[in-house]
């Protein structure tokens, strides 16, 4: 039996360091892990910047208003209830809203706000205003959007200066 120990002694303890030897590895490849390289998983996306998330420019329309047309990224939304629109003029002290349209977006069970509606394609909001009529302004652009993982990017507020 003392035999069979001595050569059984040295396989145990090869087998028991082969086992500690693979345990880091084995339970490093069960903790996930952030692309930053934390510990929640490199399968967890990443927020885009808010103007990778939701690219916009404002342009003259053909009525001689203003248009703001976004485009969201893909698997990114945007809100119809969050656009709002105001201008400043320089001589005034608060900004006043402006009217806007927007088409029908698509309608969604959000886990933020429950049922809405949604713009995952290019949209475009025509401004009632007209920039005839406007001397050094700033138009003041509302928004925000979320992407389907998750991720919702808080209210934004974009000043965009008019100039004659």
């Amino acid at each position: 039996m003392s035999n069979i120990m001595s050569k059984l002694a040295p396989l145990t303890l090869s087998l028991l360091a082969f086992i500690l030897a693979i345990t880091p590895v084995a339970n490093a490849q069960l903790t996930p892990r952030t692309s930053a390289g934390g510990l929640f998983g490199t399968d967890r996306p990443q927020p885009l910047r808010i103007e990778a998330a939701f690219p916009f420019f404002v342009s003259l329309n053909d009525t001689g208003g203003l248009s703001v047309t976004w485009q969201p990224a893909t698997g990114h939304y945007l809100y119809k209830h969050r656009f709002g629109f105001a201008l400043k003029s320089t001589s005034e002290s608060a900004a006043r809203s402006i009217n806007f349209e927007v088409p029908d977006g698509l309608q969604k069970t959000d886990q933020f706000f429950g049922e809405i509606e949604a713009y995952y394609e290019a949209v475009t909001a025509t401004l009632d205003v007209d920039v005839s009529k406007l001397s050094d302004a700033t138009l003041l652009i509302e928004y925000q959007g979320c992407a389907d993982w998750g991720f919702c990017y808080p209210p934004q507020v974009t000043e965009y200066r008019l100039t004659p």
